[in-house]
Parts: structure tokens; sequence; C-alpha cells
């Protein structure tokens, strides 16, 4: 989860629209990333919210997350610790999901969806040109955007990035 958390943060700084909110007909821009992070829960979901998080290297990412899950999993968040996301990741690929698309949860206006790893045939091409089938992991990333302040094409650059950040990873993590 840290390398998608990570990534997205990377993009919301390039992309700093897509970490807007709404109320009526103005918007604010956030000026740090607050990541909620969806916890499946044996009664349901919650979004515990990791503040900050655009202050946090890698390893700081990963123990905040696991920090929160474990906290979620056993009733010990506190209420302002759900509070205040600017942008949610929630994953039901490992449920089996191959896609799905978050409800966005107002006055936020995107979610993003991750799913799970699967291993799939693809067509590669070497360095020569030649195409051949290759066994690939993929994941399919989705994100669920608000066209009242989010153009479509502004989505898609966010995306792209965040997919070239996940493909090209050069930072450290340890």
């Amino acid at each position: 989860m840290p390398f998608f958390v990570r990534a997205a943060i990377i993009a919301l700084q390039q992309f700093p629209i897509v970490n807007a909110s709404m109320e009526g007909e103005s918007h604010s821009l956030s000026p740090h990333v607050n990541m909620g992070i969806a916890v499946a829960l044996d009664w349901g979901l919650i979004v515990p919210v990791l503040k900050n998080a655009d202050d946090l290297n890698f390893l700081g990412l990963q123990r905040g997350i696991t920090d929160l899950g474990e906290r979620a999993r056993s009733k010990k968040l506190k209420p302002e610790e759900v509070e205040g996301s600017t942008f949610t990741i929630t994953n039901p690929g490992q449920f089996g999901a191959v896609f799905g698309l978050p409800i966005i949860n107002q006055p936020k206006l995107r979610d993003y969806g991750r799913r799970r790893h699967r291993q799939v045939p693809l067509v590669v091409t070497d360095a020569d040109g030649n195409d051949s089938i290759a066994i690939r992991s993929v994941v399919h990333l989705t994100l669920g955007y608000d066209h009242r302040l989010i153009d479509g094409a502004v989505a898609d650059q966010f995306m792209a990035l965040v997919k070239r950040t996940l493909e090209n990873w050069s930072e450290e993590v340890g």
C-alpha cells in the first residue's frame, strides 16, 4: 500500500486540483495531503486518515499505514483519526474484484481505487520492436472524480503519472 500512497502523493503535488474539496459553488485546495486509507473490518469499512502524508518519507508512510490499520482492526482509533481526508485510497481487490469504482465522499472530489495484482498474458515488445506474449503482473487502478472541478484530461494525466511512478520506482524504501 505505501507504494500506491506515495505514487498518489507525487501525482497530487503535480496536480493539486485533484486534492481539492468543494462546498456549494466554491472549492478549496488543501495545503497538505491527508490520505484516507480504507480498512475492511468484519462489520464494515472504516477510513482512518494519515494526516500530512505528503510530509512523510516511504518508511514513515509504511509505519503510519500499518499503525492506522492495526488500530482500526482493534477498535482503537480516535474520532479525529477518521476525519479530514483530502484523498482516499480503497482496495476492493483484496477480496478478488478486478474492477470497482468507489463513490465520492463529498466534499472530496475524487477517490482512488487499487485492485489486486493478477498475472495475465500481455503483448510485450522487445528493444528490436518484436512482439511476443509474456506473463506479467498487472494491477488495475481507478479514479472516481467530480467533473464540476476536475477535468477528465487532468484526471487522466494524474493517473498516467501514478502509473509512471509505480512502473519506474526510484525512491528509497528503507
